[in-house]
């Protein structure tokens, strides 16, 4: 098994369900569809980077998607708030590979080159961010399970990307940040970055 391995948490494309500030503003069909471009891309970047790659489903497994089995290992997000999901798992993962980060579907900025980077990161550092400029991070990774980065966190606020920085200098541990970048989460998000998923 590869020293390095990624994961990727995402959602089934359900109206009602996904990108809903999106669907806010354009409609469910139309939130669905920038979805699952996003699917696609994260899909496409996590390919073209050397690692083992396991994609975290909720609600369901999806057997037949743009997440191929040939690439990926498929597997079902515990339940629990979102700390909860990724501590479940990152140790999962930590207990067969050396360096993992975890990534979601939201970032169309993101590069083959800002994975590789991350793994690069744990190589030195015990754990590596990406922020997000929304506050919150775009990717974590660690080479050993860090608790205390997934409990009572301040998820979907402005504050997460700090208090997690803060709690890794509590502890005396190393870290790398990488370059911030932008999650898509409104429609003038994805107007702004479509672009880069879509190839243009």
């Amino acid at each position: 098994m590869k020293e390095n391995a990624l994961i990727i948490f995402v959602k089934n494309p359900e109206p009602g369900k996904v990108k809903t500030r999106i669907a806010n503003t354009v409609g469910n069909d139309e939130a669905i569809s920038i979805y699952k471009q996003l699917l696609e891309f994260t899909s496409k970047i996590a390919k073209s980077v050397a690692c083992e790659r396991y994609v975290f489903y909720f609600p369901l497994v999806l057997e037949e998607d743009m997440f191929d089995t040939e690439y990926f290992h498929k597997k079902l997000q515990t339940k629990g708030d979102l700390g909860d999901k990724m501590q479940t798992a990152f140790a999962s993962v930590l207990a067969k590979h050396k360096h993992v980060l975890i990534i979601g579907s939201d970032c169309a900025e993101l590069t083959s080159g800002d994975i590789q980077r991350g793994f690069d990161e744990l190589e030195e550092n015990d754990v590596v961010i990406g922020p997000a400029k929304d506050g919150g991070y775009y990717l974590l990774g660690m080479n050993d399970l860090q608790m205390f980065l997934f409990k009572d966190m301040p998820w979907s606020e402005d504050s997460l990307l700090e208090e997690s920085i803060m709690r890794v200098q509590d502890r005396g541990l190393n870290y790398s940040l990488l370059n911030i970048k932008s999650d898509i989460d409104y429609i003038e998000d994805w107007e702004e970055y479509k672009h880069l998923v879509q190839g243009e």
